[in-house]
């Protein structure tokens, strides 16, 4: 299962069915786990581990060290989950001090060429990251968010579940769950309202997050008022919950409104 032509250290640990194409480098401490495939001209490593039935395409380069001025070498590492697609020309980077040594990317996240997720960040599940998406360093993206192509995220920064960061944006603030946001730097433009019509969320669960949407973005409250308002709503809506908690969660603050943009009308928020 791996290519003649395949350069695999002795000190790599492959699970016997997994598949390497040729003119791939595969360091010392990387550990892959059966059914992942490897194709040509890709450099993997280590510390790093992959998980079960990845499908990695030529020339990404995962698990380099990370491209930062305090890192002296320490024994960082990346961690891969299960059944994620990684297409051409990826950047993954292992962790620092810092960030607790360790980048982490869950499962089923289909993740598109070009795209760099650098030191330290902490991705979920079902994630889709258009063509040449990045993210700065200690970013975290929760569950099933979207990033259109050529979005960026700044570091420290955290993406929501169910959000969708649209096409070229630049995310320098927080962006809560559900919602969409676009432009440079990013503002909200509404709820991700096909995100969730795709998840088959009930018409009651969207209409009670546009209330929440509402208060928190259209009210000219104070998050901390607009947040107190939602109270009874988040007690029976666990999606308004996870608004609510996350918002009150932010460090960085959340996304907010410029009021040189209309709602109905984001730019370049196509869906990738």
């Amino acid at each position: 299962m791996i290519h003649p032509r395949a350069i695999v250290d002795s000190g790599a640990d492959l699970a016997p069915d997994v598949e390497v194409g040729p003119f791939s480098v595969i360091g010392p401490e990387v550990e892959i786990d059966r059914g992942t495939t490897i194709g040509s001209h890709v450099v993997l490593e280590g510390p790093t581990r992959i998980g079960r039935n990845n499908r990695i395409h030529s020339f990404a380069s995962l698990g380099g060290a990370p491209q930062d001025m305090k890192y002296k070498g320490e024994a960082s590492r990346l961690e891969i989950g299960d059944d994620n697609v990684i297409r051409e020309y990826c950047t993954f980077n292992r962790g620092t001090e810092p960030g607790g040594m360790l980048t982490r990317i869950g499962d089923r996240n289909w993740i598109m060429a070009y795209v760099h997720i650098a030191h330290d960040c902490l991705l979920g599940n079902g994630i889709v990251m258009a063509n040449a998406a990045s993210l700065a360093g200690h970013v975290e993206i929760d569950d099933e968010a979207i990033l259109g192509g050529f979005s960026t995220v700044r570091q420290f920064c955290r993406i929501g579940t169910g959000s969708f960061l649209a096409m070229s944006s630049c995310a320098l603030k927080d962006v809560p769950p559900f919602i969409t946001a676009a432009g440079n730097p990013a503002s909200p433009y509404g709820l991700n309202s096909e995100g969730l019509r795709r998840r088959g969320v009930s018409a009651e669960v969207v209409q009670s997050l546009k209330k929440a949407y509402h208060t928190v973005y259209r009210q000219g409250l104070s998050v901390d008022d607009a947040i107190s308002r939602l109270k009874g709503i988040a007690a029976e809506v666990p999606q308004v919950e996870r608004f609510c908690a996350f918002v009150r969660q932010s460090k960085r603050g959340i996304v907010r409104d410029r009021s040189s943009r209309r709602e109905d009308t984001p730019p370049s928020a196509s869906e990738p």
